[in-house]
């Protein structure tokens, strides 16, 4: 993958942003959003990957043997924009032969919920994502599996949220986590965005 130096502004887009979440790890969260980017990039749209999980598993995905070593990835970029650090804020982007760009994410992104947590931030990644709407048709988001703070962060940021479900026991138990969880009242309550949509997938 090489570095994403330079984004071409000559094209504005309608920019739609998905989350990929559910509460079940295994479901194939990662999976779907890698493959309905590089299926929408494909289709000749541009897209940005955005890897929201700890674990890393869409960078690891993507071919990212160790995403913990990488020098600047989501967390960082999270950290420079809370701070006021004037950074490019396309620092860290990464192109991939299949037609994607990807911000990937690392262990790092635990120690940034913490401080999400505490200072009560609730739309740092929507503040960060605002900066590509001119640039990508598509932002997808892969969440952690759990309604974290890291989480209702990126369903701040969408427009709309996959949940992806095995037909089996436990992923639609996951499912049923999030209807019992009133998202509508999340989104009422804890975040600004009162325009997403909520969508499942099998």
């Amino acid at each position: 993958m090489k570095t994403k130096t330079a984004l071409s502004a000559e094209k504005s887009f309608d920019c739609k942003v998905i989350a990929v979440a559910n509460c079940k790890g295994g479901t194939g969260k990662s999976t779907t959003a890698i493959n309905l980017g590089v299926g929408l990039a494909d289709k000749g749209y541009r897209v940005l990957l955005v890897d929201n999980d700890p674990q890393g598993s869409m960078s690891l995905g993507l071919g990212i043997d160790n995403p913990d070593m990488l020098d600047y990835s989501l967390a960082p970029a999270l950290v420079d924009m809370i701070t006021g650090e004037r950074v490019d804020p396309r620092k860290g982007i990464l192109s991939h032969e299949e037609g994607v760009d990807l911000m990937p994410g690392n262990i790092e992104l635990c120690g940034l919920e913490v401080e999400l947590v505490e200072k009560g931030i609730k739309e740092a990644l929507r503040k960060y994502l605002s900066f590509f709407k001119n640039d990508y048709a598509y932002i997808i988001i892969d969440c952690q599996p759990s309604l974290s703070q890291l989480t209702l962060n990126a369903f701040a940021a969408a427009d709309s949220i996959i949940v992806p479900v095995q037909a089996s026991y436990l992923p639609v138990k996951g499912l049923e986590q999030f209807i019992s969880c009133k998202l509508q009242d999340i989104n009422v309550h804890f975040l600004s965005n009162n325009n997403v949509q909520f969508l499942s997938s099998c």
